[in-house]
């Protein structure tokens, strides 16, 4: 099915020529119909799934079938997401689908100057991306009227509530138009999700693209058991022997990604670390390094790899299990993209059997185990637990409620 058939204008179809392709995704060919009948939208949809584009053009298609309002430009769209990374990401998205069309667009996060953002705003814009904290910033400075919003989408509501946005988000819909159109994109549905989607959406279509908290069948999944101290080292291995060029590695904490990222270099492997206490400017020079090919490997953080959007990423690691199941999905969500096959590699010590364990169980699969020759797990090492209290926060999950308004919404 060609996207003409989707019912999009000539503009967007143009735009989506210029990009090269020419048939619409799973998600793209049942979401879209969906939402230009302006009806409310719950969507699980794994990253690299086209879901992004899956609801910029509808939305686009919608904006330019209705009168502007008089005089500059008014928020008129709004987009939610956990990261300044996806918020990049999706206005990126916004920007080239909507090229052929009069929108204004203006992604808003922290860790970056707020001034420019008043500016644009005082200007007038049609579509804000937002990350939920320096919106609300925003709201609190009455630097951005949202009283006249005709669409609220949520992508990856999901890692919003993971990083522990809902009071934000309640505070956000609280202050918007009661008549609006909701969508909805989520990888994993939890009771949370569930609960939110009672409150917010009215009557919704309901699209579903694999299964929720199941794993991409494009990704290759393989676990070498090592022990914990021979990580660092298989890694190297593992890089030098394949002669792999693009690695993502994941790491529990932002110390371990500095810690790791060191030690590749000292092993000559270039490698950089992204997490939330590096500054915005950091974190988009390290991508785009790692994009070109720069740097070899990209060590990140859950929160920080999140709209990492590489489509033929052919390696993601797991240098330590994640300690919440469902977010191995979304970190070997980040290989097998767009149609590409890719391999998931998870270096597995002892401490995290337990771990292992809760993520097959989640993924509803075992994942083959192949030991390394030269890195055997010794089995007279005992299992030492793995302290989960507070983890979240040690990758910046949670905001505590007291963080001074200018830092929020960083991520």
């Amino acid at each position: 099915m060609p996207f003409k058939q989707l019912g999009l204008s000539e503009p967007l179809l143009r735009a989506i020529k210029e990009q090269g392709y020419t048939e619409p995704t799973p998600v793209q060919k049942e979401a879209i119909p969906i939402i230009l009948a302006k009806r409310d939208l719950l969507a699980g949809a794994q990253t690299g799934t086209g879901k992004t584009a899956g609801f910029t053009l509808p939305m686009l298609e919608l904006l330019s079938r209705h009168k502007p309002h008089a005089g500059k430009p008014v928020v008129r769209v709004l987009i939610l997401t956990p990261t300044r990374e996806l918020a990049a990401q999706v206005a990126e998205s916004v920007a080239l689908y909507g090229k052929f069309l009069p929108f204004k667009s203006l992604v808003i996060f922290g860790g970056v100057k707020v001034n420019p953002q008043i500016v644009a705003l005082r200007k007038g814009v049609d579509i804000v991306i937002a990350t939920p904290g320096r919106l609300l910033d925003h709201v609190g400075q009455k630097t951005i009227d949202l009283s006249k919003v005709d669409f609220l989408i949520l992508d990856e509501a999901d890692r919003m509530l993971d990083m522990g946005f809902i009071n934000d988000i309640r505070k956000i819909l609280a202050i918007l138009p009661k008549t609006r159109q909701n969508l909805l994109f989520s990888a994993t549905f939890s009771a949370e999700i569930k609960k939110l989607t009672d409150s917010l959406l009215k009557s919704p279509a309901y699209v579903e693209v694999s299964g929720t908290n199941t794993s991409s069948e494009q990704v290759t999944q393989v676990i070498h058991p090592v022990d914990k101290e021979k990580k660092r080292e298989l890694l190297s291995h593992l890089i030098l022997q394949g002669n792999w060029k693009q690695v993502l590695v994941f790491t529990r904490t932002k110390h371990g990604a500095n810690r790791l990222s060191e030690q590749l270099e000292k092993d000559g492997i270039t490698s950089v670390a992204i997490h939330g206490n590096k500054s915005q400017n950091a974190r988009t020079k390290a991508l785009a390094d790692f994009k070109a090919g720069e740097v070899r490997v990209l060590v990140a953080t859950d929160i920080a790899a999140r709209g990492i959007d590489i489509d033929q990423l052919p390696h993601v690691v797991n240098f330590e299990l994640p300690n919440v199941p469902e977010d191995y999905v979304h970190r070997i969500g980040r290989t097998g993209r767009a149609g590409n096959f890719g391999e998931a590699l998870s270096l597995v010590c002892i401490d995290e059997k337990e771990l292992l364990e809760n993520i097959e169980k989640l993924i509803k699969k075992d994942i083959h185990k192949f030991v390394v020759k030269g890195f055997a797990p010794d089995p007279s090492i005992k299992a030492e637990p793995i302290q989960k209290k507070g983890s979240r926060g040690s990758n910046n999950r949670a905001r505590p409620s007291n963080r001074a308004p200018s830092s929020r919404g960083q991520r």
